[in-house]
């Protein structure tokens, strides 16, 4: 081998190990294989399709996050837009009448109509996304509450169980549904003008701007890309549960940032993948299947939990 291919290829290897995805990758390699010595089951084809089922949610909300976070903004209210958007889809089918497809359809109206009053909060109304988004949460959580009582509503169509529990061949469509909003949000963001965009706001907004960014505009878009996937998270939420739960979601912002972070998208902005948000997502999944394979307390697994992503984090802010 001449020294040319030898240098050619510890630089390689060097930038791999920078990449924003070698922490993520190692955290689930080392992860997984002490799930795997700690339970038989774990390995099993079963048992990783269950697993990839459970974390379908949390990773599709994480997606809109990612594009939020890498613009150096934050979104609290998924969790609850998820809740609203799957109560007022259920509310329409059952309490009007309404055709499935028609709720659906109003569901992802929801997502995106509270997207963007978040995005444009942020963007022309120079207001702390942090601030706007937790307002938002209460708002929608509010809303979802008095729209169905306090009470889950039930009995719509049974077709729509196939979106939370149905299966194409051995796969379950939340699966199938999880890959193709990622494959989609891959293209965005590493494919398209608009996608250097995000990543520019996050890296230097006022450089951006000078630049010829539309920020606002781009801003306005990633919200909107937020609560778009928390609608279609509601959709296979509403599947699985078969009813509208006002009170679903509570928390699950803090698990879509958590996968965000452990993905190795910078808090701050401008620097991350989406493919890093997928494997977070399913490390955080790992942990949880693992932890109840082995009988673990489930007061004990959050605290467990939250000292993984405390070192994660603090790892990768050596690491970079």
């Amino acid at each position: 081998m001449s020294h040319d291919a030898t240098v050619e290829r510890r630089f390689d290897a060097r930038r791999l190990l920078h990449s924003p995805l070698a922490l993520p990758l190692i955290g689930l390699i080392v992860v997984s294989v002490l799930m795997g010595f700690a339970s038989d089951n774990f390995f099993s084809v079963s048992n990783i399709f269950n697993v990839l089922r459970q974390v379908s949610i949390v990773a599709i909300l994480a997606v809109g996050m990612t594009f939020v976070i890498l613009t150096g903004g934050i979104d609290l209210s998924v969790g609850a837009v998820m809740a609203l958007a799957g109560t007022i889809a259920a509310g329409l089918m059952v309490n009007f009448g309404m055709p499935g497809w028609v709720g659906l359809l109003a569901g992802l109206g929801v997502g995106v109509v509270l997207g963007v009053f978040n995005g444009f909060l942020v963007a022309w109304g120079r207001m702390p996304a942090i601030i706007v988004t937790l307002a938002t949460m209460g708002i929608a959580r509010g809303l979802g509450l008095i729209y169905s009582g306090g009470y889950p509503i039930s009995g719509i169509p049974s077709w729509i169980s196939w979106f939370g529990v149905g299966r194409i061949g051995i796969v379950p469509v939340p699966v199938i549904a999880m890959v193709i909003v990622y494959a989609l949000a891959w293209v965005l963001l590493q494919r398209t003008a608009f996608g250097r965009h995000v990543y520019a706001i996050g890296g230097n907004e006022l450089a951006a701007k000078l630049s010829g960014v539309k920020t606002q505009r781009v801003k306005l878009a990633v919200y909107a890309i937020s609560g778009v996937t928390a609608a279609i998270a509601a959709l296979i939420l509403t599947g699985r549960l078969m009813s509208g739960q006002p009170n679903a979601g509570v928390g699950f912002e803090l698990d879509a940032i958590a996968a965000v972070v452990l993905g190795g998208t910078a808090i701050a902005g401008g620097r991350g993948l989406i493919l890093g948000t997928l494997i977070g997502a399913i490390l955080l999944g790992i942990l949880n299947n693992g932890l109840n394979l082995m009988g673990i307390n489930p007061y004990m697994q959050d605290v467990i939990k939250g000292l993984i992503i405390l070192l994660a984090i603090y790892i990768g802010r050596e690491w970079r």
